[in-house]
């Protein structure tokens, strides 16, 4: 491997923070707005749904925007991150690895992440680049930043649809973290087993695993619930 790329969402940072501000927007308690998102994720199904459970005519965009004016938008801090991400990453790099952390996430959630200093070379988020995972585009962009061949990039996510599935049809290599909900519930798919490079259960075992050959694996298409 030569560029290592981090997805953001339950890869780097707990979303707890996220949905307990969209309960707090929509004066819901957050269990049931966690509850809501665990529902929509052993359906394959995206969490922003969750969102639309208790309102079905909201336009999430326009209500993160509107809670962006209102000085209640997307917020990060040190808080927020797993507790594994600096010394991992900061291992890949003395490595000699280029690190990248590209994920679906806002262009406030972009500042706010290169504001922490991660050990990264790079740090950007779709909103930045205008295109969303898991459309090819977004891993084109990937590869552009990467520096290296498909085959000398690894993506690492928690979600098969969105980070798993396209990353290895894009060429890339792929590893799958069993963190958050998605990377939970889905880790023990067939078809996540089958396509994954590697699965972790945290982003310290990278370092060791990456020193070690592994077996490319033929990409295999996304279970129906797991597609969402």
């Amino acid at each position: 491997m030569e560029t290592i790329v981090f997805d953001i969402g339950e890869t780097l940072v707990r979303d707890d923070r996220l949905w307990a501000s969209w309960a707090d927007w929509l004066g819901v308690p957050p269990h049931t707005v966690s509850a809501l998102v665990g529902a929509s994720v052993v359906q394959g199904r995206d969490g922003t749904d969750a969102l639309r459970v208790l309102r079905p005519d909201m336009d999430v965009t326009e209500a993160a925007q509107a809670r962006a004016a209102a000085g209640r938008g997307e917020h990060l801090d040190e808080t927020d991150l797993y507790p594994d991400v600096r010394p991992a990453l900061a291992e890949l790099r003395a490595l000699g690895l280029r690190v990248v952390v590209a994920g679906d996430r806002s262009a406030r959630a972009g500042e706010l992440l290169r504001a922490l200093d991660l050990p990264a070379d790079l740090v950007v988020t779709s909103q930045e680049w205008g295109v969303t995972k898991p459309h090819r585009e977004f891993f084109a962009r990937v590869l552009e930043v990467s520096g290296a061949a498909p085959g000398s990039t690894l993506y690492v996510g928690d979600h098969p649809a969105d980070d798993l599935f396209p990353a290895t049809s894009a060429g890339l290599r792929a590893a799958h973290i069993r963190r958050g909900p998605y990377g939970h519930w889905w880790a023990d798919h067939p078809d996540v087993m089958e396509t994954a490079d590697w699965r972790v259960d945290s982003l310290t075992e990278l370092p060791g695993l990456l020193g070690a050959a592994g077996r490319r694996k033929t990409p295999a298409a996304a279970p129906e619930a797991a597609r969402g």
